[in-house]
């Protein structure tokens, strides 16, 4: 990949039966290799959850480079995502696909960045005949701005990523390493018709030209995290489709 972060080795598929669960990403345990050299699953480990479904904290193994759990077609996947304070989170897909439906519904309130919730408040601003192309500039520069700002705190975030801006992720990447934490990815593989649908849903699409590139930019990220190649600093992914994604109901963060 051209860069010092180390060779993925191997990847992880969702044990059967684990719906209802809680995965957490976060310090790395050292395990044995099981019978074979095949690295040893770090995990589950049963917590106390309170009432309702039982907490598996699951945690990937350190030297063994980069993660990737494969949520599509499988019934009953985990209801939420944990991750280490601090760290970033990516989620990526389609334009249509169900990105900011996911982020609105699962990531703690003040602790993401859209960059379709700009859009959506300068539209409220501007005077509806004025074609989103005119201030299309100013609505990145300030989504770009809110991004560095909130980076600058070192809080936790859950990104917005449309896929076609492989120096954003990298951006992340650099400051998610500059404060000792991890970028990972979600993500959502939903098909051409499905983002389509979810753009006449909501009312609002992307040119052909402009599909077409997200469409080669997604296809490009997913071919590379199913053969275990992530993103330069990227630590782990997990590859959703519509149905997984709708079943996740929580990104979190823990200490």
């Amino acid at each position: 990949m051209g860069s010092w972060w180390p060779a993925p080795s191997y990847r992880w598929e969702v044990p059967p039966g684990e719906a209802n669960i809680v995965w957490r990403f976060g310090a790395a345990e050292a395990r044995p290799a099981a019978a074979g050299g095949v690295p040893a699953q770090a995990g589950p480990v049963r917590t106390p959850a309170g009432p309702g479904p039982v907490a598996r904290p699951w945690r990937p193994r350190a030297a063994a480079g980069a993660v990737v759990r494969d949520l599509r077609g499988r019934a009953g996947g985990p209801t939420v995502l944990s991750f280490a304070a601090g760290d970033v989170v990516v989620v990526s897909g389609l334009p249509g696909g169900g990105k900011s439906t996911l982020i609105a519904r699962a990531a703690p309130a003040g602790g993401s960045i859209d960059s379709q919730d700009v859009r959506e408040r300068w539209e409220r601003s501007m005077p509806a005949w004025l074609p989103y192309a005119v201030y299309r500039p100013a609505v990145r520069v300030a989504h770009y701005w809110g991004l560095w700002r909130a980076l600058a705190s070192g809080a936790p975030l859950v990104v917005h990523d449309c896929g076609t801006q492989a120096w954003v992720r990298a951006v992340l990447a650099r400051a998610a390493r500059r404060r000792g934490r991890s970028l990972h990815l979600l993500l959502l593989d939903a098909s051409p018709a499905e983002a389509l649908a979810g753009q006449a849903a909501r009312g609002r699409g992307v040119s052909a030209y402009a599909f077409a590139r997200h469409r080669r930019a997604a296809a490009r990220l997913i071919r590379a995290a199913e053969s275990g190649h992530l993103p330069p600093g990227c630590t782990t992914a997990v590859l959703l489709d519509r149905p997984s994604a709708t079943s996740l109901q929580g990104i979190t963060f823990h200490p």
